[in-house]
């Protein structure tokens, strides 16, 4: 009798789990407790001054359900402080939360304290560090507020500890997308892009548009989202996966789940569940809607709206993204951002401009601002930093306290080229201070909403892996790249195009720019208007052999490895290891870009596409042509010779000045008047002559 109620009980189990699916049993063991942790800093950080105050910020994710942040900082006083009087004050998204006396030792110290959670929010979270070091001595009347001698230290190991459970999926889409991107799934790398093992052009192109929104979205820049094929053993080990293929290439266990029969004209966006994992398949029978549907996935902002499990894509739907606005105003604040305590305060706004522009002439920026009158006017003074380098200040004063203004232009020859920050800086003195402990909340200051930045770009064309992705990318969108694939592709190959693609990704702004793939045999004419990227060996890629003569790294006879160059020294068995990247001018049309990324095997080249994979890798490189081995070791090397400074297009320049435009405006009005009127007075003189040769 036991016996057969266990075996009822055994087949009632088997039902529950084919009834509920893969899809319960994910989600039950992803709601399991976790544990995320984000570096409050990537360096240690020396705050200096009796009251100084930084600012970190930490992300979580809208499916996490959290139980409990902990800050854990790390961090050293100088050795003079005075226990009883110097204090550390943490504030959360604007409230602070805990304040505590420092230890005062000779190394470093650890605090952990948790963060109360209605403090918050989902995204961008704010921490706040004020420190309040003192170092004067009992017995002294008026001691000095500043001191080189008040520090206090912030080591990288410290961090924000988050324990969360997931939320249950939702099966949408937008839900999907944000777990894809989700950190904690970059991080351990959990997800991957799956294409078919023999892809077609069209599979590859929807997936580098999808892989561009994904890399939008992602917040660890400097990890890569993978691409990979099906039959590829790295899948089983993947907990979320997008499919993207034509129909007839898409794997069984997908296929069930869709309908193919309408898929001739449309192409489907779809969440389901296959061999446990939750899947964003991306399919359809005509190559063009392939494409299209991995355009959709570029562009977040829509893929946001999309809180279904399906979306059709047929010819009549709009997937594109704005355009990118190149010559703009940009408000800094919406609603006005107020600077509170004394000393040295910062604000710093992030300035997006695609990767091939540069700061042109007549690019300025206008601050309105107002400040406290208990001031030190003496001593008080507002400065503006691009990227960190001071272009201008002003002294502030009595008289203007109530409405101050700062316009300043910015230098041709910042060098600003692609995103940057921009600082506007404080230094609120007051008078005595160090006799009369000033109250928390002064002094003050307010960068008024009408405050803008006037950006006014021009193109940068210069070949270098200094100006990267330049020229990939104009302006925010892919610029008639042509990417050139050797005959047989492993995984190496899929490795390689999502580590080029991870970067550019993160600086397309729109995705109407154009990618096509061709395999080694593509016709010079279909490569004569494209910026090329060639990927492979010299003996798997007929395009690398074909112009192994112009490289700067060339490859020796029979292309087993590299020969030596005017740069650099290689020995025969070492040009075997290396993996190299160069940037030409394309050999099929000038003023076009041609990149090469190779090596004398897959694993090589694909080792040298790490160094273009995100910023953090690109900003170790510079030049036109770079070799990298397993062992880590970099050369970079210009080749190119260096030209004279090209000279400014004045009249480009004029016309993009609004203030010499209206000058030129109005002075032409006057000419024309003047003109006007030297004619009416010449025609009212002949005829009065005229009328006078009558009379006599």
């Amino acid at each position: 009798m036991n016996r057969k109620f266990w075996i009822i009980g055994l087949l009632c189990l088997v039902l529950v789990v084919i009834q509920t699916g893969p899809q319960a049993a994910y989600a039950a063991a992803d709601r399991d407790q976790m544990a995320y942790s984000s570096a409050l800093t990537g360096s240690n950080l020396s705050m200096s001054g009796a009251m100084t105050s930084k600012q970190f910020n930490y992300w979580i994710e809208k499916y996490w359900n959290v139980s409990e942040v902990k800050v854990n900082l790390d961090y050293q006083v100088t050795q003079l402080a005075k226990n009883d009087s110097s204090s550390i004050t943490l504030t959360m998204n604007g409230t602070k939360f805990y304040s505590f006396r420092p230890t005062v030792s000779e190394g470093k110290q650890r605090l952990t304290v948790n963060v109360p959670k209605e403090l918050l929010v989902q995204g961008n979270n704010s921490l706040s560090i004020d420190g309040d070091v003192r170092t004067a001595v009992d017995y002294q009347i008026c001691t000095p507020t500043d001191s080189k001698d008040d520090w206090l230290q912030i080591y990288d190991t410290s961090d924000v500890g988050i324990s969360y459970r997931n939320e249950a999926l939702s099966g949408g889409i937008a839900d999907f997308n944000d777990r894809f991107t989700g950190m904690d799934t970059i991080r351990s790398d959990l997800g991957v892009i799956a294409v078919p093992v023999k892809s077609e052009a069209s599979e590859l192109e929807a997936a580098v548009y999808a892989l561009s929104g994904f890399a939008k979205a992602n917040q660890l820049k400097e990890r890569v989202i993978p691409i990979d094929s099906f039959q590829s053993g790295v899948l089983v080990n993947k907990k979320l996966v997008v499919a993207i293929a034509l129909y007839d290439s898409l794997p069984a266990e997908y296929k069930q789940s869709i309908d193919g029969n309408v898929l001739q004209d449309k192409a489907v966006i779809q969440t389901l569940t296959a061999d446990g994992r939750p899947t964003l398949v991306v399919t359809s029978k005509n190559p063009d809607l392939l494409v299209k549907a991995g355009r959709m996935l570029a562009n977040q902002e829509l893929v946001a709206q999309l809180t279904g499990s399906t979306k059709w894509v047929d010819s009549g739907t709009n997937v594109d993204a704005p355009a990118v606005d190149i010559t703009k105003n940009m408000k800094l604040t919406e609603t006005g951002d107020k600077i509170k305590g004394e000393m040295h305060q910062e604000k710093q706004y992030f300035v997006s401009l695609p990767a091939n522009r540069t700061i042109a002439d007549a690019s300025k920026i206008s601050l309105d601002f107002r400040y406290a009158k208990n001031l030190d006017f003496n001593r008080s003074m507002v400065t503006v930093l691009l990227n960190d380098k001071p272009i201008g200040s002003k002294k502030l004063t009595s008289e203007l306290a109530d409405g101050d203004t700062l316009e300043l232009p910015i230098p041709p020859n910042a060098g600003i080229t692609g995103n940057f920050s921009l600082t506007v800086a404080f230094d609120l003195q007051l008078q005595a201070a160090g006799c009369v402990e000033p109250p928390r909340e002064m002094p003050w200051a307010y960068i008024d909403p009408d405050s803008v930045l006037r950006l006014n770009t021009k193109d940068k064309s210069d070949l270098l892996f200094n100006s990267y992705p330049n020229p990939y990318l104009r302006d925010g969108r892919f610029n008639q790249i042509a990417v050139v694939l050797p005959g047989e592709k492993d995984e190496y190959t899929y490795q390689t195009i999502a580590n080029l693609f991870n970067l550019l990704g993160q600086y397309a702004e729109g995705n109407t720019g154009v990618v096509r793939f061709y395999d080694e045999n593509v016709a010079d004419s279909e490569l004569q208007d494209s910026n090329v990227i060639a990927i492979g060996t010299y003996l798997d890629n007929k395009v690398i052999r074909d112009h192994n003569d112009k490289f700067y790294f060339k490859y020796g006879p029979g292309g087993e490895g590299f020969q030596s160059n005017e740069k650099m020294s290689i020995d025969a068995d070492y040009g075997k290891r290396l993996g190299v990247v160069q940037l030409i001018e394309s050999p099929y049309k000038a003023g076009l870009a041609f990149l090469t990324v190779t090596g004398a095997s897959s694993e090589s080249y694909s080792l040298a596409s790490k160094l273009l994979d995100s910023d953090n890798s690109r900003w170790k490189i510079y030049g036109d042509g770079v070799a990298t081995d397993k062992d880590g070791t970099i050369k970079s090397y210009r080749f190119k010779k260096e030209i004279e400074q090209e000279k400014p297009d004045t009249v480009k320049d004029l016309l993009q000045r609004t203030d010499v435009m209206s000058f030129v405006a109005v002075a032409a009005l006057v000419l024309i008047f003047v003109l006007v009127s030297l004619i009416l007075l010449l025609s009212k003189y002949r005829k009065k002559r005229r009328g006078s040769n009558e009379t006599r």
